[in-house]
């Protein structure tokens, strides 16, 4: 189905909503917010209220079933994604969902499904791929800039946080029942899929994962190997209690090589024989907006556009289960 506007409505209004995602929705062209939905009514209303959406719901049924909501954003934790996926997609509405898609690969398989019997689109919420410093990496890699892709190193270790420390209050990121594991699940998956957007499909992956700080039940450091489709061979390092807070990435080839960050602001850089080229890029105020420009155009214009879609969200969690040893 095309639409002439796209309508939205969000399930579960929570931070990730206040300004990473929530009002692109408001801004991009052919684009609204109407409706917003959180289990406890009074916060549903109260974002609602500060973000101008003339609509607020306690139950998500009611949201997904409101003949005003083209399009539903699932933001709520991984332990529902599919359960309001599945109900979405009955309803004949297009699926954008937060990251990482779901739990694990089955729940994600069953997700893709009924999307694909609803015919209906589902997105997921792997933002990286639409924003420009990323898309001038997959351009280099296009050109040839390092010539044949040998391998990939990917790196992220941080202090622990003063959150994760209180087995009392620990947050749903570092609860396996909620997450589908700990923070590798959370800040890795955008690592492992922005590698399949810019390198391709991963074939085969293995590695370990465990827990060393005993801060709580999730792994705190995973390590893994991967190997392409295309050959390319791939490294990953992720631990959540070092000293101090690292993250980089280098995409090494037969004439050069790309240094750039997962999430950091420091320029891509491009070093070959003939020197080092660097670009920077500030990132976006709103940090889903250029992916949620992707997905608006593809339902209002012809074309695919949307380069996030739940085939490609199901396969990183494939690799974090494998990695995992799930």
């Amino acid at each position: 189905m095309q639409y002439e506007k796209v309508r939205w409505g969000i399930i579960g209004c929570g931070d990730v909503t206040e300004k990473k995602s929530g009002p692109a929705f408001q801004k991009v062209k052919n684009s609204d917010l109407v409706a917003v939905m959180r289990r406890t009514g009074e916060l549903a209303r109260d974002y609602a209220e500060r973000h101008q959406v003339p609509e607020w719901y306690d139950d998500a049924e009611a949201l997904i079933n409101d003949p005003k909501v083209d399009a539903v954003y699932i933001a709520t934790p991984p332990d529902s994604h599919k359960e309001y996926t599945l109900k979405a997609a009955a309803a004949g509405k297009p699926v954008y969902v937060e990251k990482p898609m779901a739990r694990n690969y089955e729940e994600c398989c069953e997700m893709v499904a009924a999307c694909k019997e609803a015919g209906v689109p589902l997105y997921v919420a792997y933002y990286l791929r639409g924003q420009e410093r990323f898309l001038k990496i997959k351009e280099l890699l296009d050109q040839g800039a390092i010539g044949d892709v040998r391998f990939v190193s990917s790196t992220l270790y941080q202090k622990a946080g003063d959150d994760v420390k209180d087995s009392e209050d620990l947050p749903w990121r570092v609860q396996p029942g909620v997450a589908g594991g700990g923070l590798f699940f959370d800040l890795a998956s955008h690592t492992l899929d922005i590698l399949d957007f810019l390198i391709g499909p991963i074939q085969e992956a293995k590695g370990f994962a465990s827990n060393q700080a005993g801060y709580y039940e999730a792994e705190d450091i995973v390590t893994g190997t991967y190997r392409f489709k295309s050959g390319v061979q791939g490294i990953g390092k992720w631990c959540f209690t070092a000293f101090e807070d690292v993250d980089m990435n280098e995409i090494v080839g037969s004439k050069g090589k790309i240094s750039f960050s997962t999430f950091g602001d420091d320029p891509v850089t491009l070093t070959t024989v003939e020197g080092k080229e660097q670009w920077s890029f500030e990132h976006p105020l709103h940090v889903h907006q250029p992916l949620v420009e992707t997905i608006v155009r593809e339902l209002t214009e012809d074309g695919v556009c949307c380069p996030s879609t739940g085939d490609s969200g199901a396969r990183t969690n494939w690799v974090m289960d494998s990695i995992m040893g799930k």
